[in-house]
Protein backbone atom coordinates (compact mmCIF):
# COMPACT_ATOMS: atom_id res chain seq x y z
CA UNK A 1 0.00 0.00 0.00
CA UNK A 2 0.97 3.67 -0.36
CA UNK A 3 2.54 5.77 2.26
CA UNK A 4 0.48 8.10 4.27
CA UNK A 5 0.51 11.47 2.84
CA UNK A 6 2.20 13.70 5.31
CA UNK A 7 0.01 16.40 6.99
CA UNK A 8 2.82 19.05 6.98
CA UNK A 9 2.25 21.95 4.20
CA UNK A 10 4.86 21.91 1.27
CA UNK A 11 7.26 24.46 0.37
CA UNK A 12 6.69 27.23 -1.71
CA UNK A 13 9.35 27.87 -4.38
CA UNK A 14 10.52 31.09 -3.52
CA UNK A 15 11.55 33.09 -6.58
CA UNK A 16 15.47 33.40 -7.32
CA UNK A 17 17.10 36.92 -8.63
CA UNK A 18 16.07 38.58 -11.79
CA UNK A 19 17.58 37.37 -14.86
CA UNK A 20 20.25 39.20 -16.34
CA UNK A 21 19.65 42.32 -18.20
CA UNK A 22 16.03 42.32 -16.65
CA UNK A 23 16.75 45.55 -14.92
CA UNK A 24 18.57 47.45 -17.34
CA UNK A 25 16.18 47.58 -20.28
CA UNK A 26 17.02 44.89 -22.36
CA UNK A 27 15.28 43.04 -25.25
CA UNK A 28 15.97 41.00 -28.07
CA UNK A 29 14.06 41.44 -31.60
CA UNK A 30 13.09 38.85 -34.24
CA UNK A 31 11.43 39.43 -37.69
CA UNK A 32 9.30 36.16 -38.93
CA UNK A 33 7.36 36.47 -42.44
CA UNK A 34 9.34 39.20 -43.48
CA UNK A 35 8.35 40.03 -47.55
CA UNK A 36 9.12 42.84 -49.60
CA UNK A 37 6.49 44.54 -50.80
CA UNK A 38 7.66 46.49 -53.95
CA UNK A 39 3.89 47.87 -55.39
CA UNK A 40 3.58 49.54 -51.77
CA UNK A 41 6.93 50.20 -51.34
CA UNK A 42 8.33 48.78 -48.31
CA UNK A 43 8.99 46.00 -46.29
CA UNK A 44 6.66 44.06 -44.07
CA UNK A 45 7.03 41.35 -41.25
CA UNK A 46 5.70 40.11 -37.88
CA UNK A 47 7.30 41.21 -34.91
CA UNK A 48 8.81 39.45 -32.03
CA UNK A 49 10.17 41.09 -29.09
CA UNK A 50 11.66 39.30 -25.77
CA UNK A 51 11.55 41.50 -22.65
CA UNK A 52 11.99 39.61 -19.37
CA UNK A 53 11.50 41.21 -16.05
CA UNK A 54 10.07 44.28 -18.48
CA UNK A 55 6.10 45.31 -18.92
CA UNK A 56 6.53 46.22 -22.80
CA UNK A 57 8.72 48.10 -25.14
CA UNK A 58 8.21 51.27 -26.91
CA UNK A 59 7.62 51.30 -30.39
CA UNK A 60 10.20 54.06 -30.36
CA UNK A 61 12.92 52.24 -28.76
CA UNK A 62 12.03 49.31 -31.04
CA UNK A 63 12.27 51.71 -34.37
CA UNK A 64 15.09 52.64 -33.62
CA UNK A 65 16.85 48.54 -32.68
CA UNK A 66 15.30 48.55 -36.02
CA UNK A 67 16.46 50.57 -37.97
CA UNK A 68 19.99 49.49 -37.19
CA UNK A 69 19.20 46.46 -37.83
CA UNK A 70 17.83 47.07 -41.54
CA UNK A 71 19.91 49.84 -42.19
CA UNK A 72 17.08 52.11 -42.68
CA UNK A 73 18.23 55.97 -42.91
CA UNK A 74 15.09 57.57 -40.87
CA UNK A 75 13.41 55.50 -38.27
CA UNK A 76 10.01 57.23 -39.40
CA UNK A 77 9.52 55.62 -41.94
CA UNK A 78 8.88 52.52 -39.78
CA UNK A 79 5.78 51.75 -38.76
CA UNK A 80 4.83 49.41 -35.48
CA UNK A 81 1.34 48.17 -34.56
CA UNK A 82 -0.88 45.95 -33.50
CA UNK A 83 1.48 44.49 -30.41
CA UNK A 84 -0.31 41.56 -28.18
CA UNK A 85 1.68 40.57 -25.06
CA UNK A 86 2.01 37.06 -23.87
CA UNK A 87 0.06 35.57 -20.89
CA UNK A 88 2.95 35.81 -18.26
CA UNK A 89 4.85 39.03 -19.67
CA UNK A 90 7.95 38.68 -21.41
CA UNK A 91 7.59 38.42 -24.78
CA UNK A 92 5.32 40.53 -27.22
CA UNK A 93 4.69 40.01 -30.90
CA UNK A 94 3.44 43.00 -33.32
CA UNK A 95 3.57 43.63 -36.84
CA UNK A 96 5.98 46.15 -38.68
CA UNK A 97 6.58 47.77 -42.37
CA UNK A 98 9.56 49.50 -42.97
CA UNK A 99 8.92 51.93 -46.28
CA UNK A 100 11.07 53.12 -48.32
CA UNK A 101 10.74 56.82 -47.92
CA UNK A 102 8.22 59.08 -46.26
CA UNK A 103 6.38 59.87 -49.58
CA UNK A 104 5.27 56.20 -50.03
CA UNK A 105 4.54 55.94 -46.71
CA UNK A 106 2.41 58.98 -46.90
CA UNK A 107 0.41 57.56 -49.69
CA UNK A 108 -0.36 54.00 -48.84
CA UNK A 109 -0.58 54.14 -44.93
CA UNK A 110 -4.00 54.91 -43.63
CA UNK A 111 -4.49 58.56 -41.66
CA UNK A 112 -5.49 57.51 -38.10
CA UNK A 113 -1.12 55.37 -38.19
CA UNK A 114 0.05 58.34 -39.83
CA UNK A 115 -1.88 61.10 -37.22
CA UNK A 116 0.00 58.30 -34.79
CA UNK A 117 3.54 58.67 -36.34
CA UNK A 118 2.96 62.81 -36.01
CA UNK A 119 2.38 62.94 -39.42
CA UNK A 120 -1.43 63.26 -40.00
CA UNK A 121 -2.56 66.89 -41.27
CA UNK A 122 -5.16 68.64 -39.16
CA UNK A 123 -8.01 68.72 -40.67
CA UNK A 124 -9.65 72.29 -41.70
CA UNK A 125 -13.24 73.50 -41.71
CA UNK A 126 -15.92 74.10 -39.00
CA UNK A 127 -16.53 71.48 -36.61
CA UNK A 128 -20.11 69.43 -36.44
CA UNK A 129 -21.48 71.60 -33.91
CA UNK A 130 -21.12 74.99 -35.48
CA UNK A 131 -21.93 73.39 -39.18
CA UNK A 132 -25.41 72.36 -37.52
CA UNK A 133 -25.60 75.68 -35.84
CA UNK A 134 -25.41 77.18 -38.99
CA UNK A 135 -28.02 75.08 -40.91
CA UNK A 136 -30.41 75.79 -38.45
CA UNK A 137 -30.12 79.46 -38.34
CA UNK A 138 -30.28 79.33 -42.35
CA UNK A 139 -33.67 77.24 -42.02
CA UNK A 140 -35.09 80.52 -39.77
CA UNK A 141 -34.68 83.10 -42.94
CA UNK A 142 -35.95 83.65 -46.41
CA UNK A 143 -34.09 84.87 -48.99
CA UNK A 144 -31.16 86.43 -49.03
CA UNK A 145 -30.67 86.93 -45.33
CA UNK A 146 -29.82 82.86 -45.23
CA UNK A 147 -25.99 83.99 -47.06
CA UNK A 148 -25.80 86.90 -44.12
CA UNK A 149 -27.21 83.65 -41.70
CA UNK A 150 -24.56 81.74 -43.26
CA UNK A 151 -21.24 83.78 -42.23
CA UNK A 152 -22.14 86.78 -40.44
CA UNK A 153 -23.97 86.75 -37.00
CA UNK A 154 -23.29 84.38 -35.19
Amino acid sequence: SAPPLSPQPRALALVGPPAPGAMTGEFTIRTRKFKQNPLLGRRQFVLDVIHPGMANVSKKDLATKLASMYKVHDSQCIQLFGFKTAFGGGRSTGFGLIYENLDKMKKFEPKYRLKRAGLGAEKAGAGRRSKKDTKNRRKKVRGKEKTKAAGGKK
